[in-house]
């Protein structure tokens, strides 16, 4: 079938710049990085890193709302002393009106061989894998607010549209599974504060965006949606979408190879192929039951189990959320509240840490946990039982990957409110996380607008001391 003619515009503006169009083409291939050309025209097909990495693959459990620091993996003794009292010579800085020290409700002790201090909320995690943890106790971000602070640990940056860490990653490594997304984001009942911009590929192109999985459900019908076609065969959905293809092509020619037009294409195919193994890969049945009972039954642990099988599969990057909106964001009630989230994660994440140990995975699988920011080490008015945000100091721990196990590195003051030793910045983790994955973070670009931009924008240094 042929297409009409193009119109008197496309005619001028193809003769007047069709030439430049093909120097410009020429100059920028070669100044593209022999990783970033993907075999086979295939945007996810796998590539290799420049630079020797040890992690291959990343997980980020993400406490979205803000889990708090010294309840969790800073313990504070001081805040005991001074519990209910003003702490003195701190000058704190709060979003609310807060009251006087807090104490932790929970209760802490030495774990493994490195001896790291943990809250009894993760005393599972800690018994069984905390020398394989490198805790990071020196955190910092820039504003107390959820929505800037998420885009800013899950982009690089809290005010304009930038690519996610998954997708830079996806960008830079391609995917090892042409079956299945190389980034997936699982949030139970629905979705984490502003979404899918946690997700974004932004100005990247359309294929490494992260695909949402609502991970409360347990038929793979409903975890993707629209997995199974009723009404076609495999072999007849193909021969259409082989049409559907060749037609896209001539339209995409028309325009000058719009990016758009490639990532929709590219999606189509996706969601073919997923038809044939997606179903498989979630479908933690076909596990032992010793394992789904070592993940325990409820939904972070059918999640975390859901994410081995997906490492396995060669997805490249699987992003966990707590719930939908901001769990750990407990300004009031926090030891009911806290303990809650704890025990839904304690388990699961022991289970899936020694999981990884055991199938030789951990190695090469970079860990993450933490949320945006950390909490106040003082009350909230007027309820007095909860803690208000604190981007001044917080905790993330690492695991795997080529991090350091049984490691701490740096330290808040002596009630947990600010850094103060070996202060660790969003963009120092993000350039490190980078660095264990084989690229140095000023070099993994991408040309938009006339511009270079990169994950750690213009900041960010590698953090020595948190490498094995």
């Amino acid at each position: 079938m042929d297409f009409p003619p193009i119109s008197r515009r496309d005619m001028l503006t193809r003769a007047g710049t069709g030439f430049g169009a093909l120097a410009l083409a020429s100059m920028l291939a070669e100044e593209s990085p022999s990783w970033a050309a993907p075999r086979d025209n295939t945007p996810l097909a796998p590539k290799q890193p420049p630079l020797p990495g040890k992690a291959k693959r990343v997980v980020h459990l993400f406490m979205n709302g803000g889990a708090s620091q010294v309840d969790t993996f800073d313990p504070k003794p001081a805040l005991e002393q001074y519990h209910g009292k003003p702490l003195p010579s701190l000058t704190l800085r709060t979003e609310r009106k807060t009251s006087g020290a807090f104490k932790s409700p929970f209760k802490f002790q030495k774990y493994g061989q490195s001896g790291i201090e943990v809250s009894e909320m993760f005393s599972k995690t800690a018994s069984a894998c905390i020398d394989d943890m490198c805790v990071i106790r020196s955190m910092h971000a820039d504003v107390p607010n959820h929505e800037p602070s998420l885009w800013l640990m899950n982009c690089g940056d809290g005010r304009f549209p930038r690519p996610s860490f998954g997708s830079w990653v996806n960008y830079g490594l391609g995917s090892e599974n042409q079956n299945l997304p190389g980034f997936i984001a699982m949030c139970p009942g629905g979705l984490p504060i502003t979404g899918a911009q946690n997700w974004r590929s932004a100005f990247l192109p359309g294929a490494y965006q992260g695909t949402y999985i609502d991970s409360q459900h347990t038929d793979v019908t409903k975890l993707v949606e629209n997995i199974r076609n009723g009404r076609w065969k495999l072999e007849d959905q193909r021969r259409q979408l082989d049409l559907v293809g060749k037609l896209n092509k001539q339209h995409q020619e028309q325009r000058q190879n719009d990016p758009q037009l490639e990532s929709r294409i590219q999606s189509f195919e996706l969601a073919y192929r997923m038809q044939t193994e997606a179903g498989e890969a979630f479908d933690i049945s076909k596990e032992t039951k010793e394992t789904q009972e070592q993940y325990g039954s409820g939904v972070i642990g059918r999640q975390l189990l859901m994410t081995r099988r997906l490492l396995e599969r060669g997805v490249r990057f699987v992003q966990l959320y707590s719930g939908a909106g901001q769990p750990w964001d407990n300004h009031d009630a926090i030891e009911a509240n806290h303990r809650k989230l704890g025990l839904e994660w304690d388990q699961p994440i022991a289970a899936f840490l020694t999981d990884l140990k055991q199938r030789g995975l951990l190695d090469s699988t970079l860990v993450m946990w933490g949320g945006e920011f950390g909490r106040t080490p003082v009350a909230e008015l007027p309820a007095l039982s909860g803690r208000d945000h604190n981007h001044y100091g917080f905790t993330m721990w690492l695991a795997g990957g080529g991090a350091k196990g049984g490691y701490v590195h740096g330290a808040t003051d002596e009630f947990g409110f600010a850094a103060v030793e070996k202060k660790v910045h969003v963009h120092d983790l993000h350039a490190t996380l980078l660095h264990l994955l084989g690229f140095d973070h000023e070099q993994l670009t991408y040309r938009y607008a006339g511009r270079d931009f990169r994950l750690t924008d213009v900041h960010g240094h590698v953090v020595r001391e948190l490498l094995a």
